[in-house]
């Protein structure tokens, strides 16, 4: 094994210490059985600093530090365009989304298309993203943390998956969303610590011990490509990130339906205490999504330099920490498990919400809370089981999972972002043009992916979203006279308030002004 006695004990301590707060956190009240709200939803409790740090927790996993540090050691700067524009996104989200979907008091994404449009678009879309979550996500999550696990400790990667699973689960299915939510804040607290640590510790490696500006000024010198933030059309890299598209192209539309959308970033803020407890956590967490790059992506620009020769890019991060000082490396090497462990536990936790509400309890309506309780948590094991079984067959085989993970996720983005604004914000839109923008979305994207292998795939997003907007639009019109649009009639704009305090606007304006400078930097 790699890891020192003194190592391994500090990791020893944070597993146990973690463990017994959440079971602490999941503690019943006397006399009270735990219902789906408590479970699913934290009871609509969660202030904003438990939102904000559980937003970033469950966002921040394996595929974000190792992918996306693979993905700097490749790129370099410019792949913290994902998490800079998602910032603004999620500005976005909190002012316009969030209002929506509160007042609606909605359990899942599944179940405000129901309301919105028929059970019909809500079962096609809760089975999507059933299979997303476990076949994409979750195995992507297992299979890179156990990557890191095995690089730094020795251990055989599916000894490490079955590890990461069984304490996610062990945590995590006793309590529900409120047990991982606010472990969260312990473990946001440690990533960025110990993710600041790695970088400050590679700067230093570069400079050979002269510190973090010479670090970086020498890492600028040496390595200057990658350094740029917009690719020009010759660059090798202008498939993955092709130019101002991650400004104005196809990246607001991965951004929109991740941060807006997607069932486990989304269900910490609809377990708010109320909309303005949900916005300050939306607004808390933008601002760490600003600082993410400089503690997962440098250092794996730092290795670029350092490590010359890596099998795998994704080996960068895991390689930095084999560089660590005995203390420090149990320390970090503790972080990235909690960042892994917080995303598994978050991910299963919204597949047995969605299974559980959404499916389940369509065919057994007349059952106890408690039941539906039981069996979310059945279902979350058996998603990490199946997601265990499937890691090496769908992962092993490509060298930058997290471009893997956009460029597959990209081909259904573009449809379920459609769906979801022009049912929010066009009366017209029914249910025949939602289920003609899902099922269109998928055709045209793997029909570009077939005859335009040369187009990026965030090009082919933007211009696929713009086509599932003109073919929604016709259905729509098409067959307004069969269908009415609105689905129960549940659904409507003319209550919810759009308006947001001063604190969130000025917030939401810091955001641009910093994002502004950092690309008038790095342009």
């Amino acid at each position: 094994m790699n890891l020192a006695s003194l190592d391994i004990a500090i990791f020893v301590v944070y597993v146990i210490g973690l463990l017994a707060l959440a079971l602490y956190i999941s503690r019943a009240e006397k006399n009270h059985e735990r219902d789906t709200k408590d479970y699913f939803l934290a009871s609509k409790s969660l202030p904003w600093w438990a939102i904000g740090a559980s937003l970033i927790a469950a966002n921040i996993s394996a595929e974000q530090i190792i992918g996306m540090s693979g993905s700097g050691y490749i790129l370099g700067l410019g792949i913290a365009s994902y998490e800079w524009m998602a910032a603004i996104t999620l500005i976005i989200v909190g002012k316009y989304f969030l209002p929506i979907f509160l007042k609606n008091e909605i359990y899942t994404m599944p179940q405000y298309l129901q309301q919105r449009f028929d059970g019909r678009v809500k079962t096609i879309m809760a089975v999507f993203w059933l299979a997303v979550y476990v076949f994409v996500n979750l195995t992507a999550v297992l299979w890179l943390g156990g990557l890191a696990i095995t690089t730094i400790t020795g251990v055989d990667l599916a000894y490490g998956m079955i590890f990461l699973g069984l304490f996610s689960i062990a945590y995590s299915s006793y309590g529900g969303l409120k047990a991982v939510a606010y472990t969260d804040i312990i473990q946001v607290v440690l990533l960025v610590f110990g993710g600041l640590v790695l970088t400050y510790i590679s700067l230093d490696l570069v400079s050979d011990g002269n510190g973090v500006i010479a670090g970086f000024s020498i890492l600028t010198e040496l390595a200057p490509e990658k350094f740029d933030m917009i690719f020009a059309a010759d660059s090798p890299h202008y498939i993955s990130l092709p130019g101002l598209s991650v400004l104005i192209g196809g990246m607001w539309v991965m951004n929109i339906s991740y941060w807006g959308f997607n069932q486990y970033i989304i269900q910490r803020a609809l377990a708010a205490k109320d909309l303005a407890e949900a916005q300050k956590g939306i607004a808390f967490a933008a601002y760490l999504k600003i600082l993410v790059p400089f503690f997962v992506v440098v250092p794996g620009i730092a290795a670029s330099v350092l490590f010359t020769d890596l099998d795998r890019a994704d080996e960068a991060y895991p390689s930095l920490m084999n560089l660590m000082p005995v203390g420090l490396k149990g320390l970090v090497f503790a972080a990235l498990f909690a960042a892994i462990v917080s995303s598994l536990a978050s991910m299963c936790n919204s597949i047995s919400t969605i299974f559980t509400m959404d499916i389940y309890s369509h065919f057994k309506k007349d059952k106890s809370q408690s039941h539906y309780v039981k069996v979310g948590r059945i279902v979350s094991i058996v998603a990490l089981i199946i997601a265990m079984i499937c890691a090496r067959p769908l992962l092993g085989q490509f060298e930058q999972a997290f471009q893997y993970i956009q460029e597959f996720t990209g081909f259904f983005t573009p449809g379920i972002v459609v769906i979801f604004l022009l049912g929010m914000f066009w009366k017209t839109m029914n249910s025949v043009g939602a289920i003609t923008a899902a099922v269109g979305s998928a055709a045209l994207s793997i029909l570009f992916k077939v005859t335009l292998p040369a187009l990026p795939f965030m090009d082919r997003v933007g211009v696929v979203f713009l086509a599932c907007i003109a073919l929604a639009v016709f259905a729509s019109l098409a067959t307004r006279k069969n269908y009415v649009a609105g689905g129960t009639g549940v659904v409507s704009l003319d209550k919810v308030n759009f308006d947001t305090s001063g604190s969130f606007n000025i917030l939401g304006i810091g955001v641009v002004v910093i994002l502004a400078a950092l690309y008038a930097t790095w342009w």
